[in-house]
């Protein structure tokens, strides 16, 4: 088996396909296509193999599927995988489908009865690495790392990880070669191999860098003491057969299967299929990509709504890339005349509440005088309710010669009927932050029906989501900017002292952008039934949740946390009492230089590992390893914990109390991650330690977990 002769300019690309499409289905929520039937697997696998290619640019690429039926490690070992539930029915409905469009995408597709897709790909990059060739495997999986050499590197598509040999030695603490060795001491409870009882990543580690490999550790078990050397004792006869279970084949026959086997020059990447694939994206009701096709084939698109289509862009969803073949050219700069009007006069005023009342959609924002939406006051508004067309009403401008404003009170209460009424559209960009500002002044905003961030997040999770990103990416303009008008720094004024002139042009051009960017965005997303969804049934009622969350906030015991505090700084200082004692000097607890000094010069711990400028590292992870064995890391882990818990949170939490409310309100960032999780800040609310008792004593009265924007600045 020495006939690859590959070559080409690119890398083979292997792609774990049943990872990929189990990955796709659990990734993307239950899409439907025309006929009902089940599309979010279809979609996700589309995503990751156009996302594949266009990272690895290979010449030659198979996409390998696990075959239906038993396996050889089936008659090894009988309960191999027992415990696997049956594929999911809607998943079981995309398979085919699966299959059919990764062909139209140009892959060769590879199964082989009998045999796990694993050892296919691991006697295709055998194969591959012998003749010289570079490989790429595309998977989610660990178990393939035991693959990993200097031609043959590991790829995660959904997170953008690349393990090659010295990756992965940092990453599981092993060699690829040991990999195996690894993987048999810990078991895999997925496939139901069972391993050492209760062996888990550190101790398997710690294990094979002692005793060289799997059967060091064997031999050198009568040496292990404690509950860890009498369960592996019990598991010595067991191992080989888990070790054998856990191995990747790399010599499976693969002739009838292998087109031109053992030569893999079959394999290479055959252009797309696009008169094929665009039935496909049209029988399945994937618009995007079929506009994407059209376009690319000088096929007229059936028209599907009277707004004109904007330019096809790139997208991605929180699960992954989905690239069009060729990249979305830059938007022509916005010629729209503009109209900008400030309302200084109540028949002003009263012409433009008339405006936003009967307008289809109006573009909303506020100015304020603080980042923190349940503390802002209004300083002003500004309303869109066409392109070109925006007015500003000045509220709190308070510089010396600001000429004479409307009456706040005679402002909020001619508007809050409009506010206030569900069925008359409105559109922001973060409407989360506007409906706290508002509902500071007493009015509870209803009929929000868009928000630009989120409609960015959707189509784009992985670029930034600002009003000004979006309005250069989308309809080439760039406005003025926060610190056009308040200035840098030290010398950055607030925004009640901006001149009421300026302050009008930057408002209504936050307001009159957002509704064209939304003009830009909104079809893009419309288009696609599966964005779509995401969008209106997901993102957007999670807006809304999340700010009566944050609103509703956290009740605290500042007088517990006072208490708990105290405590841990009796325990911290006995702590450094103990440390000092163990090191036989006294040295800066917080000091990794001194650390450093002390752990590895003075007491003589072996190094895991070096920081940049090639000092010996004293990270968390370097101290639980270290930890296992020796007590001083233990005690400096333990400090940094009760450190970071007391200074993060028993010690700030109270400053952080709202005097209006009494609780701590948090932020939840819905458009942060590529992933779609939250993130809260301001306190961070979702970073408290709890696997220590004193993480676990939490000094809440209500706590909520929910899943995740950054804090706006004033405008947007």
């Amino acid at each position: 088996m020495n006939d690859a002769t590959l070559q080409n300019d690119g890398p083979l690309l292997l792609v774990d396909g049943s990872s990929y499409l189990y990955r796709a289905y659990h990734a993307l929520p239950d899409l439907r296509g025309p006929e009902g039937v089940p599309t979010g697997a279809i979609h996700g696998m589309v995503a990751m193999m156009k996302k594949a290619v266009q990272d690895v640019k290979p010449s030659h690429a198979v996409c390998v599927f696990d075959a239906k039926g038993p396996t050889f490690r089936d008659d090894w070992y009988p309960e191999y995988k027992a415990q696997r539930s049956p594929m999911p029915e809607p998943l079981v409905q995309q398979i085919e489908p699966i299959h059919e469009v990764v062909k139209l995408l140009g892959w060769p597709v590879l199964t082989v009865p009998g045999v796990e897709a694993d050892d296919v790909i691991g006697t295709l990059s055998e194969l591959a690495a012998k003749a010289g060739q570079k490989v790429v495997i595309s998977t989610g999986d660990k178990d393939l790392a035991q693959l990993v050499n200097e031609h043959v590197t590991l790829m995660n598509t959904m997170s953008n990880e690349r393990l090659n040999e010295q990756a992965v030695a940092d990453k599981f603490g092993v060699p690829p070669n040991r990999i195996v060795d690894y993987l048999t001491l810990m078991g895999d409870a997925v496939d139901n191999v069972p391993g050492v009882e209760k062996v888990g990543p550190k101790t398997a580690a710690k294990w094979i860098a002692e005793y060289g490999s799997l059967q060091g550790v064997i031999d050198a078990a009568d040496k292990i003491k404690g509950v860890a050397g009498e369960n592996l004792r019990k598991a010595l006869d067991w191992l080989p057969t888990g070790r054998k279970l856990v191995t990747v084949k790399t010599d499976c026959e693969l002739q009838g299967h292998v087109p031109g086997w053992p030569s893999l020059d079959e394999l290479a990447l055959k252009p797309v299929d696009k008169p094929a694939l665009l039935a496909f994206y049209n029988r399945f009701g994937f618009k995007t990509w079929k506009r994407e096709l059209e376009d690319a084939l000088g096929a007229p698109a059936a028209a599907t709504s009277a707004k004109p289509a904007p330019p096809p862009a790139p997208k991605i969803t929180p699960q992954g890339d989905m690239f069009s073949d060729t990249p979305a050219p830059a938007p022509a700069p916005s010629t729209v005349n503009r109209s900008y009007t400030t309302v200084l006069t109540l028949e002003e005023l009263e012409l433009w509440a008339d405006k936003a009342e009967s307008a289809p959609l109006v573009a909303l924002d506020t100015e304020t005088d603080s980042l923190d939406g349940m503390r802002a006051q209004i300083v002003g508004i500004s309303l869109s309710v066409s392109p070109g067309e925006a007015a500003y009403i000045p509220l709190r401008h308070s510089y010396a010669g600001a000429p004479d404003q409307l009456p706040v009170e005679a402002v909020l209460a001619r508007l809050k009927p409009w506010l206030e009424n569900a069925d008359a559209p409105k559109l922001g960009q973060n409407i989360k932050y506007d409906s706290h500002v508002l509902a500071n002044a007493g009015i509870t905003v209803r009929g929000y029906v868009h928000d630009t961030l989120l409609e960015s997040y959707v189509l784009e999770a992985h670029k930034p989501h600002s009003l000004e990103s979006l309005a250069q990416r989308h309809i080439g303009r760039s406005g003025l900017s926060y610190e056009d008008v308040c200035g840098k720094g030290a010398h950055q004024i607030p925004f009640a002292q901006v001149e009421i002139s300026k302050a009008s042009e930057y408002s209504c051009e936050d307001s009159e952008m957002t509704l064209q960017v939304h003009q830009a965005l909104w079809p893009q997303v419309e288009a696609d039934a599966g964005l779509r969804h995401v969008y209106e049934k997901i993102e957007m009622p999670v807006a809304a949740i999340l700010q009566r969350i944050e609103r509703n906030g956290v009740l605290i015991d500042p007088t517990l946390l006072a208490q708990q505090s105290q405590q841990l700084g009796e325990r911290m200082l006995a702590l450094e009492k103990e440390a000092h004692e163990l090191a036989g000097q006294p040295f800066n607890m917080g000091s990794p230089k001194q650390i450093g000094e002390i752990l590895f010069g003075k007491l003589g711990l072996p190094v895991i590992k070096k920081t940049a400028s090639g000092a010996p590292s004293t990270d968390e992870e370097v101290l639980d390893k270290l930890a296992e064995d020796y007590p001083l890391p233990a005690k400096l882990l333990e400090h940094r914990s009760l450190s970071k818990l007391k200074g993060t949170y028993t010690d700030k939490l109270p400053l952080m109390i709202n005097p209006d409310t009494g609780r701590v309100h948090t932020n939840y960032a819905q458009a942060v991650a590529v992933t779609g999780r939250l993130s809260s800040n301001d306190p961070n609310l979702q970073n408290i330690p709890i696997r220590t008792p004193e993480g676990r004593r939490r000094p809440f009265h209500r706590r909520r977990r929910v899943r995740s924007h950054a804090g706006p600045r004033p405008g947007g």
